[in-house]
């Protein structure tokens, strides 16, 4: 089944199917404190992120902070059990906001080192002003006002996590680590600052030689990585991303701890993990890149490109959080930005005139209507979604049957779906559809 639907490049599988694998990527997130080695602890699934703390001679280096003070509080102190010891440094591997959000209940009386990219804060790019439509993609996209019967979780992050102190515990960084990175010795540990674009341009890895413990932020994590974010984000670069990677492996580190999920404390899994990571990422680019220069567009690309057969059933590539098809629009979006190419799409019809062409091509709006309804009784559903866009444009519709077949058509796909921010989108946008909290025209 699973094989099947990666034919057609969807993360779509039977319902049941889907909720079996979301339960099962669950393990990667249940909240524990796992001894990666000797004096390094990785707190899991105290937020949706990952927080480390490396035990020194005389203090500890905590790696990332989590969202908010509550989150790190509770970490911290589940960490607490191996080691007392102040906390000389705070390194930050990137700047989204559920690694940087909870440093204040991590420092003690004396202000520790806070580590990070020149770079540190371009995570976002410059797309500030699209802020308010983000937040509310942002909320679809992690399912966060979904109810817990609807809730699986966020592909690499559990759901229901605690976020009313998001960013409240943020500390600036006061050590700024240099494109050609840092090498240091804090509290006796020996430490190497890689920078490392991918998932954002300020990312870092953070190397112990003595120990070969890798941190690898989240250009690594279990799942396919997410090299498109659906909330809205800035092109990421992939080809850059998949570099990163290749570094890491490179080191081949025995100790491999994501910025999500659990960590692998195997070399040899650890070492192929980040070298069949870096493969996928440059494989998509690549086939994208030739489907490009071939003159297709991203959508026929998107059905196209595929994982490499040896890649495609790895634990760690699975469609959980990232998407190939989303990826493939990203990058030809990013190398080509929106047009296609094709003469047809420069000036395309308004999208009402473009329904009532359609109406027109059924046989009347009735019809169409009856289209949209069968194609709802088929298990249709995407295409039950691009009937009833277009029935919502037409003045002599039945804009409520539209709505309510959109409706179910959403919750329809997200059913079959186990990449969980697909599945939290449908779900999300088909329950604001129903409260009213989306206007006529773009329901």
């Amino acid at each position: 089944m699973m094989l099947a639907s990666r034919v057609q490049g969807e993360t779509k599988v039977d319902p049941k199917t889907a909720l079996r694998m979301l339960n099962a990527q669950q393990q990667q997130f249940e909240k524990t404190v796992v001894q990666v080695t000797d004096n390094v602890y990785t707190a899991v699934g105290f937020h949706g992120a990952n927080t480390s703390m490396i035990v020194g001679k005389d203090g500890v280096i905590i790696v990332d902070t989590l969202r908010g003070p509550s989150s790190a509080a509770r970490a911290l102190e589940a960490m607490r059990k191996y080691s007392d010891q102040p906390v000389k440094a705070i390194i930050y591997t990137h700047s989204h906001g559920d690694h940087i959000g909870g440093a204040n209940a991590m420092v003690g009386e004396t202000m520790p080192d806070i580590y990070a990219t020149e770079s540190f804060g371009s995570a976002e790019g410059v797309n500030e002003a699209v802020n308010p439509v983000k937040r509310k993609r942002n909320i679809r996209q992690f399912g966060r006002k979904l109810s817990p019967l609807e809730m699986t979780n966020r592909g690499v992050a559990p759901a229901g996590t605690a976020d009313n102190d998001g960013g409240k515990g943020f500390l600036q960084p006061t050590v700024k680590v240099p494109k050609e990175g840092l090498k240091t010795t804090i509290a006796g540990v020996e430490l190497e600052f890689h920078v490392a674009p991918g998932e954002t341009d300020d990312a870092m890895f953070i190397w112990l030689p003595n120990k070969k413990v890798l941190f690898a932020g989240d250009n690594f994590y279990s799942s396919f990585p997410n090299l498109y974010a659906i909330r809205g984000t800035a092109y990421r670069n992939v080809l850059k991303w998949s570099e990163s990677v290749g570094k890491m492996a490179a080191l081949e580190p025995e100790f491999l701890v994501p910025g999500h999920t659990m960590p692998i404390l195997d070399q040899d899994l650890a070492v192929a993990a980040l070298t069949d990571y870096s493969e996928a990422i440059r494989s998509v680019y690549d086939q994208t890149v030739r489907g490009i220069n071939a003159g297709k567009s991203p959508d026929l690309i998107a059905h196209e490109v595929r994982l490499p057969d040896h890649l495609k059933d790895k634990p760690y590539l699975i469609e959980f959080y990232g998407s190939v098809p989303h990826a493939v629009r990203a990058i030809y979006s990013g190398l080509l930005g929106w047009f296609d190419g094709n003469p047809t799409t420069l000036s395309p019809l308004h999208p009402r005139k473009e329904a009532e062409k359609m109406a027109q091509l059924a046989g009347g709006t009735q019809r169409l209507t009856e289209q949209m309804e069968s194609a709802l009784a088929a298990e249709e559903f995407q295409w039950a979604l691009e009937l009833s866009d277009h029935l919502k444009w037409l003045d002599d519709a039945d804009k409520k049957l539209a709505r309510k077949v959109k409706i179910e058509a959403l919750r329809g796909l997200a059913g079959r779906e186990y990449n969980a921010p697909n599945r939290n989108y449908y779900l999300s946008y088909a329950n604001e559809l129903e409260s009213g909290a989306l206007s006529e025209i773009w329901f």
